[in-house]
């Protein structure tokens, strides 16, 4: 039947929703070190946007191949996320620690200085959202990937607003609806969040890690996912 053909649309949607199960599989098992997950997160997007753009058929091998190529600077990126984030969760706690046990003026500059941590954590969860995505196609250095990743995501803030929109809406439905959608998580939501990248990122998108004229890739002995 046309319906359940490759080339439908039911097919085409059976097929990316079994991409973003593989990739989440993916992402999972290399994020098990902890210090890797943003070499992961890299490879991840990297292969989102190949599927976003209909050229992913060996994901396995772009997946890996982005994750070997990107490892140093993905890895460095992450550790600075990392740091930060435990250092404003730990000032925010503290602030709003204070601002409770506190009266008259202290606790209206503990309340201004909450309000200000408030608005480093937004800028954190832009940064987040955009910076491996960002890393995953283009080459720059560190600092810049940071500075750029911010500007793209506040100068898109309505993109930006989606992309964590469908990241809670995968959240939600795990822990309230159907856990088993465990099983996509990660993946589908990156593959979904690709396709709205995409329009964004689309000046960006040349491949860094496409292999070097002459350099022999065997991808018929991959499986083809």
């Amino acid at each position: 039947m046309r319906f359940f053909s490759y080339d439908s649309k039911f097919g085409q949607l059976f097929l990316k929703l079994a991409y973003g199960c593989c990739l989440n599989v993916l992402w999972l098992v290399c994020c098990l070190p902890i210090f890797t997950i943003g070499a992961s997160t890299t490879a991840l997007y990297y292969t989102s946007f190949k599927i976003a753009k209909d050229e992913g058929s060996f994901i396995t091998t772009m997946f890996f191949r982005s994750f070997r190529q990107n490892f140093k600077q993905a890895t460095i990126i992450w550790l600075i996320m990392l740091a930060t984030g435990l250092a404003i969760v730990a000032d925010a706690i503290l602030l709003y620690r204070l601002r409770a046990t506190s009266t008259g003026t202290a606790a209206v500059i503990w309340t201004l200085m909450l309000a200000a941590m408030f608005a480093c954590m937004i800028a954190y969860v832009i940064e987040l959202t955009y910076i491996f995505p960002l890393l995953s196609i283009a080459s720059n250095t560190t600092a810049n990937m940071f500075k750029n990743a911010f500007l793209i995501g506040t100068h898109y803030l309505f993109v930006t607003i989606l992309v964590l929109l469908i990241h809670y809406a995968m959240f939600f439905l795990v822990v309230n609806v159907f856990t088993p959608l465990i099983i996509f998580g990660e993946g589908l939501c990156a593959v979904v969040s690709a396709h709205l990248l995409l329009k964004i990122f689309r000046p960006l998108l040349y491949d860094p890690n496409a292999p070097k004229e002459g350099e022999a890739e065997d991808e018929d002995s991959e499986a083809k996912l």
